[in-house]
């Protein structure tokens, strides 16, 4: 009986290592995934503030209130993906640190 009990606690123990160690890959694709969308961000910000002001200096106000709805829509999306980074960061550090304790107990 004694050995069952033991044998189902080591069991757990790793179903609950190797789980922790999924959440980390997960947290650190997430991070990676994270800084892609925002350098695109970036750039396409970049890339919409040049042609708004081409627009603004040949008149075409039509074409510069569609860039300016697509500037405000990517710094929307930088500052969500600025949140999910520090999300993803945070957890990773939860799940180190949880990790380091339960190889220690």
């Amino acid at each position: 009986m004694g050995r069952q009990i033991l044998a189902l606690l080591c069991f757990a123990l790793l179903g609950s290592a190797l789980a922790l160690g999924d959440d980390v890959r997960q947290d650190r694709r997430d991070i990676q995934h994270d800084r892609v969308d925002r350098r695109q961000d970036r750039r396409d910000i970049k890339r919409d503030r040049r042609d708004l002001r081409h627009d603004i200096k040949n008149g075409n106000h039509r074409d510069a209130r569609r860039d300016r709805r697509d500037i405000r829509h990517e710094r929307h999306d930088l500052r969500a993906n600025r949140r999910d980074l520090r999300h993803d960061r945070h957890d990773r550090r939860a799940d180190r640190h949880n990790s380091h304790h339960k190889r220690r107990g």
